[in-house]
């Protein structure tokens, strides 16, 4: 006895979805940290300040500058200027640049913005269409 085996062509439509609403509350942590070069931080490759010669927005002295995390974005100027952050390596110690091109008496700035506190929610849910399914033969 030979087997038959139907045979359906059919088409169908993608879900949709529309509406739907995001909020989302983008609130930085800013801190910035500054220093004078000196010529003593000026080396045969690099210039490097130590954190103990940094003071912080409210001109305190600074132990150990800040490890960037995954959530910082982090700016480098010198002499008010704002520099490639490839040019500089930020440890909890010191701040290297890779410039020896620096005048004793230029300000160094670092401004790390931490944004940690982002956070986004689904105030409206989306209404998602159910595909339609036509079946041809």
């Amino acid at each position: 006895m030979p087997i038959i085996k139907p045979v359906y062509t059919a088409v169908a439509t993608a879900p949709v979805a529309t509406g739907g609403a995001i909020s989302t509350t983008v609130t930085p942590a800013v801190t910035r940290f500054f220093a004078t070069i000196t010529a003593g931080m000026i080396g045969a490759t690099t210039t490097t300040i130590p954190a103990a010669s940094f003071v912080d927005d409210s001109d305190t002295p600074v132990v150990a500058l800040p490890t960037l995390t995954a959530t910082d974005s982090a700016n480098y100027y010198i002499n008010g200027v704002i520099q490639q952050s490839s040019l500089f390596t930020l440890t909890t110690a010191s701040l290297v640049i890779a410039s020896v091109d620096i005048t004793p008496g230029v300000p160094a700035v670092i401004e790390i913005s931490d944004f940690s506190g982002t956070t986004s929610t689904i105030t409206t849910q989306p209404t998602i269409s159910a595909p339609t399914v036509t079946i041809i033969t």
